[in-house]
């Protein structure tokens, strides 16, 4: 199921799964093909994009819409969005959101990708990588279907457990599994909540955090995932589905 770093791939396999179990089966077996670390852009620098995915969901129409927007790599502004609407076909099971998420996704990055008409230099998720039970979340699933270097960064710790970081932005603690560590709390505004930060795919956790403190720069949230949540929210309402 992993794809060429150069030649990125938008669609989902055609064995997506439909069931639980072929879902977790999926997540066994393709965990694998996980790249922890890589060489990405020093944040702030070049000439690329970085391109946040997030996604909405109407349960009652059982659609979802998935937005992809890219931002400036540099000065943070908005060079190019794109979204993607379908219907849900996969059912809610926490550790398994990926499976409904993941196809409009691609569908947004397949068109964002042409509209850039290059490849961006990151991909940040609304959710989790490695910080995962099966260290396979949205993040790595994504980076591996399309061989683009992800993160995630979550809101919330999915049951892991981490000792408060210190006050100030930039403080982190390790987010922990037993003795394993599987992403960072990472505090990006003084005195605020953290956020939740973990390797997706071809990338380290110190570029992780690095790119996670760039983009949430006046806020706690990064400018990522604040664009993608409003694009997809307004895709949803428009929907006619």
């Amino acid at each position: 199921m992993m794809t060429s770093a150069v030649d990125p791939r938008y669609e989902p396999p055609r064995d997506w799964p439909t069931t639980e179990a072929e879902a977790i089966a999926v997540q066994e077996r393709t965990r694998t093909s996980v790249v922890i670390g890589g060489e990405v852009p020093e944040p702030g620098t070049g000439t690329g994009a970085v391109v946040g995915v997030d996604v909405a969901y109407d349960d009652e129409r059982d659609v979802v819409a998935a937005a992809a927007v890219a931002l400036d790599a540099r000065d943070l502004t908005v060079v190019a969005e794109a979204t993607a609407v379908g219907r849900v076909t996969f059912p809610y099971v926490p550790g398994l959101l990926a499976f409904r998420e993941i196809p409009a996704v691609l569908g947004a990055l397949g068109d964002l990708h042409r509209r850039l008409g290059r490849r961006p230099d990151l991909v940040v998720c609304d959710g989790y990588g490695l910080a995962h039970p099966r260290r396979f979340g949205l993040a790595s699933h994504l980076g591996v279907l399309t061989g683009l270097p992800t993160i995630g960064v979550a809101k919330n710790p999915f049951g892991f457990r981490h000792a408060d970081p210190g006050p100030r932005r930039g403080d982190w603690s390790p987010l922990l599994d037993g003795d394993e560590e599987v992403g960072r709390a990472l505090r990006t505004r003084d005195g605020v909540k953290p956020l939740f930060v973990s390797v997706g795919h071809r990338v380290t956790i110190a570029d992780a955090c690095a790119y996670t403190l760039h983009l949430a720069r006046d806020y706690r949230l990064p400018e990522t995932t604040r664009r993608a949540d409003a694009l997809c929210r307004r895709a949803l309402k428009d929907a006619g589905m």
